[in-house]
């Protein structure tokens, strides 16, 4: 259907009220906004030129739903739910995410995490229709005008990615889109940002993926990787396309390298509203358990070691956080960087050693802490133990790391060591939670970044908080785009983390419990949303929201009210013929 055949109507908070079609018949139906499938009634059916083409009974949202429900859960697998599923959103995207809605935990593993991994390994032989927008150097000089075929859906947040950085694949190529997929449809069941809004975008400079270069199947840019001066220059070109077309909309840099994931999140800090969920996402719902974790101890995070095994983006992002988190709480910036240690794959990192420089920051200078003079002292164990570390953080993707000795050395360390095996999949776990809890005498408190079932501990069920940063980027984007924010700052994401561990219950804390449940998502990214605006207005960053007509004045109370009334709901909407 071409941009003219349809047109968003919007109440004053920007939600969309109805719709106005412009087209008949077969248009109608074949557009995933408009369509409602057997649902459209008599007077639709007639006015819009499809009465003869449904068969006559009238098949309501709900009834759909149970339909859909019962057709996607007969399916073999995971990729097989997740091919229905971006299937049924392609022919009527309010069913599908009615669909999701029902179960949100259960949904969540089939269109992201962890069944998205496959999606992004079988993109090309499972390719049905298009999605989103392939940017690649064959077509980057015109990027301008093919991101204008998309302003009259008012996008208000695109999710970008060069496909480098799959969390545990690494380089999928074109199929890396599928993650853009995944975490839009997640700003829809979170934030409430209506389908029609979000745009996922795959800048394509090629794959350094020897399998998908030898297959004849693959779609994407078969050339090796644009690297130096020529990715760069792609990257500006599209940034710069981006801003002229979208000025207002948010831009998510997602699953770059971790060497170009800190470059290009720095480079537009400013240029554009943006911010890089690898990085700041995992920051943030990483102290949000953190913040937690303090309730639960009654201490204060200025008083904690913190140690992250694991210095690619996701670990570097959550040192930053810390030490955001920490300044705030009224530390200098030398006395934050001395309580957090990094460590990778060669143990402590300091500076009397070549490192990339998003890791240098956080290296430690051997001559102020003797215990780092010897070489032989800079290895997991060790650093638990000389540095009196008591928040171990994961990131590694070194499955067993954390070992039973690891483990007592931190329960030495504190009385309620605060352990965070984040790496995922489960495989990935840097330790198991039924581990961590037996060898510490159930003292610790955990979270993973993988799902895990209950534990049982002293004859009853414990609950594995989830880190997943689905607590965090939809209620930032809906937060940024309520306070007309200009930019993101490092303190949106503090913000955020203080908002999620505010959410947790007495009970839930009472039990050791860090992160709220998933099936909590909506309430959640609701409470982000306002805290992340509240901190733009008190930040002096904030200005009209540029996708409604409600002013909050940079009043907290009408913020509240803007951000609820904003959020989509998936339901049909009214279509007024044309």
């Amino acid at each position: 259907m071409p941009p003219k055949s349809y047109k968003f109507v919007y109440d004053e908070y920007g939600n969309t009220k109805e719709i106005m079609v412009h087209t008949r018949g077969i248009g109608v139906q074949g557009n995933n906004y408009v369509n409602k499938g057997t649902a459209f009634n008599e007077t639709e059916r007639r006015d819009l030129g499809m009465d003869g083409s449904l068969p006559p009974a009238v098949r309501p949202l709900e009834q759909q739903v149970k339909n859909s429900l019962e057709k996607v859960l007969k399916k073999e697998d995971d990729i097989e739910r997740y091919i229905y599923i971006r299937s049924l959103f392609d022919r009527n995207a309010t069913l599908a995410h009615a669909v999701i809605a029902t179960d949100i935990p259960r949904f969540m593993e089939i269109i992201y995490t962890p069944t998205v991994g496959l999606a992004c390994q079988q993109y090309s032989s499972m390719f049905r229709s298009a999605n989103g927008i392939h940017i690649f150097p064959g077509n980057i000089d015109r990027a301008e005008e093919i991101l204008h075929r998309y302003r009259h859906r008012d996008i208000r947040v695109a999710v970008v990615t060069d496909n480098q950085g799959i969390l545990g694949i690494g380089d999928q190529g074109a199929g890396g889109i599928a993650i853009c997929l995944g975490k839009l449809m997640l700003y829809t069941q979170g934030a409430g940002i209506a389908p029609w809004h979000c745009l996922p975008i795959s800048l394509d400079v090629g794959t350094n993926n020897e399998e998908l270069l030898k297959n004849e199947e693959y779609l994407g840019w078969r050339h090796r990787r644009l690297t130096g001066s020529e990715y760069v220059k792609f990257i500006q070109q599209f940034a710069r396309a981006f801003k002229n077309v979208f000025p207002h909309s948010l831009c998510q840099w997602e699953d770059f390298s971790k060497q170009n994931a800190f470059a290009v999140r720095d480079a537009y800090l400013h240029d554009l509203i943006s911010f890089n969920d690898d990085i700041q996402g995992t920051g943030a719902v990483t102290l949000a358990a953190v913040f937690a974790a303090m309730k639960i101890k009654g201490e204060k995070i200025e008083d904690q070691v913190y140690l992250v095994h694991g210095a690619g983006a996701g670990g570097i992002g959550i040192a930053e956080q810390i030490e955001a988190a920490l300044i705030e709480s009224g530390l200098r910036e030398n006395e934050a960087r001395r309580r957090i240690f990094t460590l990778d794959s060669r143990g402590v990192v300091t500076s009397d050693r070549m490192v990339e420089p998003y890791k240098a920051k956080f290296a430690k200078n051997p001559v102020e802490m003797d215990w780092l003079q010897d070489s032989g002292n800079n290895a997991l164990l060790d650093a638990v133990r000389h540095g009196g570390v008591t928040v171990l953080i994961g990131t590694s993707g070194q499955s067993g790391c954390f070992t039973r000795e690891v483990v007592e050395a931190m329960a030495a360390n504190s009385e309620r060591p605060v352990i965070l095996p984040l790496s995922n999949p489960t495989d990935k776990a840097e330790a198991l939670p039924k581990d961590i809890y037996k060898w510490t005498g159930g003292r610790a408190l955990v979270a993973t970044g993988s799902p895990f079932p209950p534990v049982k501990q002293d004859d009853k069920k414990m609950r594995i908080g989830q880190c997943n940063n689905v607590f965090i980027f939809p209620g930032v984007g809906q937060g940024v785009l309520a306070s007309g924010a200009k930019e993101v700052l490092p303190s949106f994401f503090t913000a955020a983390a203080k908002a999620v561990a505010g959410y947790m219950t007495q009970e839930d804390l009472e039990e050791g419990v860090l992160m709220p449940r998933v099936d909590k998502l909506k309430e959640v990214s609701t409470s982000v949303a306002f805290e992340v605006g509240f901190a733009a207005i008190r930040e002096g960053v904030s200005g009209p929201c540029a996708f409604s007509k409600f002013k909050h004045e940079d009043d907290p109370e009408r913020l509240k009210i803007l951000i609820e009334k904003m959020r989509w709901e998936p339901e049909y909407l009214t279509l007024v013929p044309v």
